[in-house]
């Protein structure tokens, strides 16, 4: 089966003589996926691809445990690149389902809310520990926004205000779009923050968890059930289902521990800026792309893109 080997920043764009430079440095480590076409550019400067036919034997989820693939993604990490390896078949996807913090906007919402609250550090050391799954995230959440309790509802306007989406966030769910793919926003957040930020950038509906609130205040509590890793991939199925395609049609993009599940469950799950348990588990990873990055993961080109 033939796979596009991409090669992708948004950090160090390269002239023409530079990205010859690199692939020549580079193609003693990915010899082994077999090129059969020369590279070419999507986006001149920030991403490329060269089509490849590696043996029958090839196994493209087992990349994290792939010492010849790893190779080449940590060399390809210092010229500040990522590499990535897709099938051609199936390679636009006809849905998207992303996670909000630290994905879709730049920071971890429930932290931001904190802060605001004089709470920082004490709700941050616990998020990182909920992202990294070295704590089990319901529990997590329920401790966090317990915090919180007695805290003026306002907060969140002025959270709202601030929400910042990721480079390539528009770009992305618009792009998609316009070729017909579903877009949905689904997060471990609240639907206070998820309602603005789904708008902003054009998704077609959100899913995330209610904190109570009554009489201006925050009351300190969650709806159950909580919308946890399980509900994720959960949606993605429902998602599916209802528009009749499947997982394999399907892109998910996410950070942390609790997008694990969606990302392992769909045709292309994406670790952005992953967590280091994503990073060893999935095989196709953004860590020096914005993104823009899913569209030319997709076989997008730059001309292709709708630019926010």
């Amino acid at each position: 089966m033939h796979h596009a080997l991409v090669f992708s920043t948004s950090k160090h764009p390269s002239s023409a003589s530079d990205a010859a430079s690199w692939l020549a440095n580079l193609a003693d480590h990915y010899g082994f996926l077999q090129p059969v076409e020369p590279p070419h550019w999507l986006h001149r400067g920030y991403a490329a691809q060269l089509i490849c036919d590696p043996d029958a034997s090839f196994d493209a989820a087992g990349l994290p445990h792939n010492s010849e693939f790893q190779a080449l993604r940590s060399h390809a990490a210092q010229l500040g690149l990522d590499v990535n390896i897709i099938p051609l078949a199936g390679r636009r996807k006809q849905m998207l389902i992303a996670d909000m913090d630290s994905t879709i906007i730049a920071s971890e919402s429930l932290d931001d809310l904190a802060t605001l609250a004089g709470l920082g550090d004490a709700v941050t050391a616990i998020t990182q520990r909920a992202m990294a799954g070295e704590i089990d995230f319901e529990e997590a959440l329920f401790e966090r926004v317990a915090m919180l309790a007695g805290k003026p509802s306002s907060l969140f306007d002025q959270l709202i205000a601030t929400a910042t989406p990721t480079s390539g966030a528009i770009d992305l769910v618009q792009t998609m779009r316009a070729n017909g793919a579903k877009c949905y926003l689904v997060s471990g957040g609240f639907d206070v923050i998820t309602g603005p930020v789904a708008a902003l950038c054009g998704f077609h509906d959100h899913h995330a968890n209610h904190m109570h609130i009554a009489d201006g205040k925050i009351l300190g509590t969650v709806q159950t059930p909580v919308l946890d890793r399980n509900a994720k991939a959960g949606y993605l199925a429902h998602y599916c289902a209802l528009h009749g395609i499947t997982p394999s049609d399907a892109a998910t993009i996410g950070d942390g521990a609790n997008d694990l599940a969606m990302l392992q469950a769909a045709g292309m799950g994406v670790a952005f800026e992953g967590k280091p348990l994503l990073l060893s588990e999935v095989a196709i990873q953004l860590n020096h792309t914005d993104l823009k990055g899913l569209l030319y993961l997709q076989g997008y080109q730059d001309s292709d893109i709708v630019h926010a």
